[in-house]
This record gives structure tokens, sequence and C-alpha cells, in this order.
């Protein structure tokens, strides 16, 4: 756990130091901050108990550095753009189409009934969250049937309603 970890030379000292005093991203300038004081000759356990971070960690980023040089001390969460739509633009224009027809079954459009769609268009099983969440996407709200009482007669409802 004594032994010195060296910093690859990516960059001159100067350069890592103005990199960890300029750094915007809090993360980021925890990172050079670690490379900075290893670069300096600090040991490791020095530099996690300056930093707040574990000793493997500190050993982690300096690998890091080492390996592949500055870009390891950026966040790569920043760069990830996320997945990809399960419907393509083009499925997605299909699905609001068919959105604008009542469902083959009756009734009104759900969650599950979107989801089975999806599943029949793509090949994909799709759970019933993911057909809300297209619906929602596409802008329609979760809409409901009033509720009839099996015994009512719509003629006298139509009488009293005049009344």
């Amino acid at each position: 756990m004594n032994t010195k970890i060296r910093v690859a030379e990516h960059l001159p000292f100067e350069e890592i130091e103005m990199r960890y005093r300029k750094a915007k991203d809090g993360l980021e300038r925890g990172r050079w901050q670690v490379i900075w004081l290893i670069a300096q000759g600090i040991s490791a356990q020095h530099v996690a108990d300056m930093t707040g971070y574990c000793y493997t960690w500190v050993r982690t980023l300096v690998q890091r550095y080492n390996q592949d040089g500055p870009r390891a001390m950026s966040d790569g969460r920043h760069e990830n753009l996320g997945g990809q739509y399960l419907l393509s633009a083009e499925q997605q224009q299909q699905l609001q189409e068919t959105l604008q027809q009542d469902p083959p079954d009756g009734g009104l459009w759900s969650g599950p009934k979107v989801a089975l769609w999806i599943e029949q268009h793509t090949g994909r099983k799709v759970h019933a969250q993911r057909g809300w969440e297209y619906l929602r996407r596409l802008g329609f709200r979760p809409r409901v049937l009033r509720p009839r009482h099996v015994k009512s007669n719509p003629q006298e409802q139509a009488v009293f309603k005049k009344n």
C-alpha cells in the first residue's frame, strides 16, 4: 500500500495544474486534483486522505490516466446520449395515425393495447408501461369510459334530462 504510483507524462505538470484549477465540472476537478497531487510525488494513501476518495479509487484514476491520457478524466456520462427509441420515427408516425382510429377490440386506447401494437410491429416483447409511455410521448392522455349502471335505461334518462 505504500508503493509510490507514478503519473504517465501525457501532459506537463503545469498543464495538469491548470486543468485542475480551470475545470468547471466538479467530478472532473476532483479527478484532476488526484492526478495533480500524485504528480507532485504525494503517496496515494495521503492523496486519498486529503481528497476524501478511497485508496483504491485514487489508484484506479491514476491507472486510467496512465492508460488513456487526459480524456480519461472527463465524466463519460456527459457524452452518453442514452439508448435508442423502441420505435423509429416512421413507426411513431404510424402509431400516431393508428391512435386516431378506434382500437381493434373497441373501447379506448390504453397502455396494454399500445404495447400489443408495438409488439406486433417490432416483434419485441413490450411491457404495458411502455405503451403508456408512448401514449404520453405522442400527446395522448389517459381516458376512461364513463361508468354506466347495468340496469340503467337510456330513455328514462333522456326524459329526466328534459325536465
